[in-house]
């Protein structure tokens, strides 16, 4: 099914909204029989005290109901950033975003100190053009305190409506000395995943916003429309802010470039032998029809760059992972989210009306390292602006209780956000950065797109100006076609 961070008006459910990786929906969880285990009998009555105790003191009547759910809820989030319980309404948006369409205001959010952090609006959405930016953090939704909900399943429920009504939202700008307030008019979101145009004669650009059911075969479809215009001789294949989405759509994209049957991607659980993913219908199309047979011609060898940043997370970091080990793409931009972690669906009752997302696996790339906690590291570091600014994104290894990578690669250390992108601000106002405006992705001033269009003709590329990471030469000029 899909994978993507919860969005606000919105794609998927999840403790960082966009960035979830899962292996779909499966059968009612009451079938899985090995999955039980004996419970010791003394938690129980410690759990049976408690909610005694509630249900006898309390200074409010509560109803089991709540109690119950509320219960299932801590005891599921606490166990890292990505797992959480449904409720009724938390898992009909769910399965609602499935399909790409949902009312709301279009945000990819996760959450922050007594806020919620905004990953970034979704391109044409509502929240896209009132201005709301990558980096804010959403503080109050309407007269509603967000540090005052239970969580960010009911801060999503407020950004969440029906079509046409107003929600007003306010957020906390670094750089900005005070709040700032919008007032957005909630629409359906159509959330069209694949974008696409060329840039340059020669030279195309394809756009995946994040990894839908729907996104493969219309990759393919974007894919015949440009290479009907004329001979391709390079494709930027453009994973920025790309939160994530459905591991088979990765693995099919992933397949569009790569030899038949290399390995895209492995996973490993807790109880389960290693499964691999390879660039085979049975991987990605799942029984259904193959439409990677719909291919143009030429475009397993074209020369390809991968764009990536601190927003690129889950399913694009398999895609820009797979590609990178195979040597099929040089990756330009920025350290991605490092979200190395798969997640299942699972219903608790027969009628579907509530459930969990659970990690259940960590997932390695072909050459067997792990993202977690660490991203995928591009060959050529890129700043996201001319003047070597760069858009503020917190990455896996700030969020509290995050998975540990296990492939032994150095990890990021958490860093206090707040205090960092504080004094970014500071230096930007300095340094008159401030002013620079929010790159458009695809259009003449959007400056990575520009140095990846560099790299494809074999000119020298701007390199990142601020960065402790080893940048590859700028210069090479990649393989040609075959």
């Amino acid at each position: 099914m899909v994978e993507s961070m919860k969005k606000a008006g919105l794609v998927l459910s999840g403790a960082v909204a966009g960035v979830m990786l899962s292996l779909g929906l499966t059968a009612y969880a009451d079938k899985n029989e090995e999955a039980k285990s004996a419970i010791p009998i003394e938690d129980l009555q410690k759990f049976s005290q408690v909610l005694g105790l509630i249900k006898g003191n309390y200074v409010d009547d509560v109803a089991d109901k709540k109690i119950i759910e509320n219960a299932i809820s801590g005891m599921v989030k606490e166990l890292d950033p990505h797992s959480s319980y449904f409720d009724e309404k938390d898992f009909e948006d769910l399965k609602e975003g499935i399909s790409g369409k949902f009312s709301g205001v279009g945000l990819e959010v996760q959450p922050g100190k007594g806020a919620i952090q905004v990953i970034s609006p979704i391109e044409d959405s509502p929240a896209f053009k009132a201005g709301v930016q990558a980096g804010d953090s959403i503080v109050k939704i309407d007269d509603h305190q967000v540090s005052e909900m239970r969580g960010l399943s009911e801060a999503i429920s407020k950004l969440r409506g029906q079509e046409g009504t107003n929600v007003r939202i306010t957020v906390v700008r670094k750089g900005e000395s005070k709040p700032l307030v919008f007032n957005i008019t909630r629409a359906v979101i159509k959330s069209q995943s694949i974008k696409g145009k060329i840039i340059e004669p020669g030279y195309a650009w394809i756009r995946i916003t994040q990894f839908q059911e729907p996104t493969l075969k219309d990759f393919v479809a974007k894919a015949k429309e440009l290479y009907a215009q004329g001979k391709v001789k390079g494709l930027v294949l453009d994973l920025r802010n790309d939160p994530g989405g459905s591991l088979d759509t990765a693995v099919g994209i992933s397949a569009a470039f790569l030899p038949a049957e290399v390995t895209v991607v492995s996973s490993k659980g807790m109880h389960t032998e290693t499964e691999i993913r390879k660039a085979d219908p049975k991987d990605y199309a799942r029984g259904g029809k193959d439409v990677l047979k719909d291919l143009p011609e030429g475009l397993k060898d074209v020369p390809l760059v991968v764009l990536v940043n601190g927003g690129s997370a889950s399913a694009s970091e398999i895609v820009a992972g797979a590609l990178q080990d195979h040597k099929r793409a040089t990756i330009i931009g920025s350290q991605t989210f490092g979200k190395g972690s798969v997640q299942q669906v699972i219903p608790l009752d027969r009628e579907g009306k509530t459930g969990v997302k659970l990690t259940i696996a960590r997932y390695y790339t072909p050459s067997g390292k792990s993202i977690q906690a660490r991203g995928v590291i591009p060959e050529v570091l890129v700043d996201d602006y001319a003047s070597g600014k760069n858009g503020r994104y917190s990455r896996e290894s700030d969020l509290p209780g995050h998975l540990s990578n296990d492939s032994g690669v150095a990890v990021d250390k958490p860093r206090d956000v707040w205090d960092e992108w504080a004094k970014e601000a500071d230096d930007e106002k300095k340094d008159g950065k401030d002013k620079d405006e929010p790159p458009k992705f695809g259009d003449a001033n959007d400056f990575p797109l520009q140095q990846a269009l560099h790299y494809l003709k074999g000119e020298p590329v701007q390199s990142a100006k601020k960065t402790d990471q080893k940048v590859a030469e700028t210069t090479d000029t990649p393989k040609k076609n075959k």
